[in-house]
């Protein structure tokens, strides 16, 4: 997995489930800058409500 993704996939979706978000707290010491500011972006999409925490359905 990278971060962008997961970046992506939580745009696409509206969602980021419990397990990629810790993933990102696992993996945050080893981001380089421009992951940095993804995972900030990630973090205020939050925060405002644009991306929610739960869990995705799949795709039949």
């Amino acid at each position: 997995m990278t971060l962008g993704t997961l970046f992506l996939e939580a745009m696409s979706t509206g969602v980021i489930t419990k397990g990629e978000m810790a993933w990102i707290t696992v993996h945050q010491s080893e981001f380089n800058r421009t992951e940095e500011a993804v995972a900030l972006r990630l973090g205020r999409l939050i925060d405002e409500g644009s991306i929610q925490m739960g869990c995705r359905m799949p795709m039949k």
